[in-house]
């Protein structure tokens, strides 16, 4: 049960930092990829961030579901 817990929040905090950092303008956005509307877009640097996101999630996945195998 703890180890949900923990890993709901390590999600809910890794979603955080994501949705923060592709809300925000900071300096290396890299070129708009898709505009979305006039001060707004998908730019290079949002990929780096959504790729990072789900490797995390994915890592965090794997780590729960490994945990589970030797307990059956």
């Amino acid at each position: 049960m703890l180890r949900w817990l923990l890993a709901i929040v390590i999600a809910g905090i890794v979603s955080a930092f994501a949705f923060l950092l592709l809300t925000g303008e900071y300096v290396n956005d890299g070129a708009v990829l898709v505009q979305l509307s006039e001060d707004r877009g998908i730019h290079e640097g949002d990929l780096f961030i959504t790729t990072g996101w789900a490797i995390a999630l994915l890592s965090e996945a794997g780590l729960l579901f490994m945990g589970t195998r030797g307990r059956n």
